[in-house]
């Protein structure tokens, strides 16, 4: 990995005036987090010390944003800090076109911001985050977020660093084959951020290398691999919802004991498969999704996740599970059963229980240098 420009965030002077400024504002900070932790341990529902972090990592039109929209359906918005990583941009598009860089370049991204923020919702502390508008490549007013009991992080760059991944509590990389994104992208980026297919493919073909030296590689931090796919001959532009879907659960996380969703021979032949497996030679358990699963055999499956989520109230089948193709909202069961297990990762561990705190480390790296 090529070592990163470290530059002052454009609200302060500089670096040294960053850090006054975030000492001298620890103690208000440290009397939001203490109310913060009082309304969350009086909740009924959950009781924790602090927020839960979910990252979601992958390249550009990888499927982030439509897996976190679901994951905040399912907990509820009132519960959910969303942030995206995109934020964290050095340039506008103008300026990255002047400066020849690409959004997935490190240097293009205040990753000592990131690390910084990321440290301080782990801790339950809001954070003055940066704002980047998609729809016309401005920087913007930043915002004001405290976080509330989930965090989702989601964006190009969240395990580039070894400080950031040390504050996430799951970590998801999402690797759809590259023909697939490509289309993906396609339909996106036409129908939402005025480009045209030609510029579309130019961008993909001009971010390659950046993406095989800086994104692809933080797959090796992810706890949760998912990865959508086609069946073999079907036309991408065809496969819509019924893309299948495999999890590979590395056991980096405790994973919940998911055997109790194949524990019969009409959920194998139903097109639902869990079974062990290698990830680069090391065990791992993979769960299997197929496109073409019934609506009656995902229904019961999905119900029988629901009835481990005691606290959360069962949504009906269409109501998430969605994304959008061309302006068209859609629903996927397989996409659904993804968002419902990602949510049971969040929830498995820490119902009623007292969250460990991961050692500060961001603040204090970067003062050392």
């Amino acid at each position: 990995m090529a070592a990163w420009a470290v530059r002052s965030f454009p609200l302060f002077v500089g670096k040294k005036h960053f850090f006054r400024q975030m000492i001298q504002m620890a103690d208000p900070f440290q009397d939001s987090l203490n109310s913060t932790r009082q309304q969350t341990l009086d909740r009924k529902k959950m009781k924790r010390n602090r927020p839960i972090l979910l990252g979601i990592v992958g390249d550009s039109a990888a499927g982030k944003t439509t897996i976190t929209n679901g994951l905040i359906k399912i907990l509820g918005d009132e519960r959910v800090t969303e942030i995206c990583t995109d934020d964290y941009h050095k340039y506008d598009r103008k300026e990255r076109a002047i400066h020849k860089i690409t959004a997935l370049h490190p240097d293009c991204n205040y990753l000592d911001v990131m690390e910084l923020h990321t440290e301080r919702l782990h801790y339950g502390q809001p954070i003055l985050k940066p704002v980047y508008d998609h729809h016309n490549g401005e920087l913007v007013r930043p915002v004001y977020l405290a976080p509330k009991e989930f965090v989702i992080i989601e964006g190009l760059l969240g395990y580039s660093t070894p400080n950031m991944c040390n504050f996430y509590d799951v970590k998801v990389y999402l690797a759809p084959p590259e023909d697939l994104r490509m289309v993906w992208k396609i339909k996106r980026d036409t129908s939402k951020r005025g480009y045209n297919e030609d510029q579309v493919r130019k961008e993909m073909e001009a971010r390659e290398p950046d993406s095989a030296a800086y994104i692809r590689p933080q797959m090796a931090h992810a706890d949760i691999i998912v990865s959508f796919y086609p069946e073999p001959g079907v036309p991408l532009e065809q496969a819509g919802p019924n893309l299948n879907v495999r999890l590979v659960l590395r056991p980096t996380i405790p994973h919940p004991d998911l055997s109790y969703l194949v524990d019969n021979k009409d959920s194998r032949e139903a097109g639902i498969r869990f079974e062990l497996g290698r990830d680069h030679g090391k065990p791992v358990d993979i769960l299997e999704i197929d496109g073409n699963v019934s609506p009656e055999h995902a229904a019961d499956l999905e119900k029988r996740i629901w009835e481990h989520l005691p606290e959360l109230t069962p949504l009906k089948s269409d109501q998430f599970g969605q994304f959008q193709d061309r302006g068209e909202t859609r629903h996927s069961d397989p996409l659904a059963i993804t968002q419902l297990l990602l949510t049971y990762h969040l929830l498995r561990e820490y119902t009623g229980a007292e969250v460990p705190y991961a050692t500060p480390v961001a603040a204090l790296s970067r003062m050392q240098k």
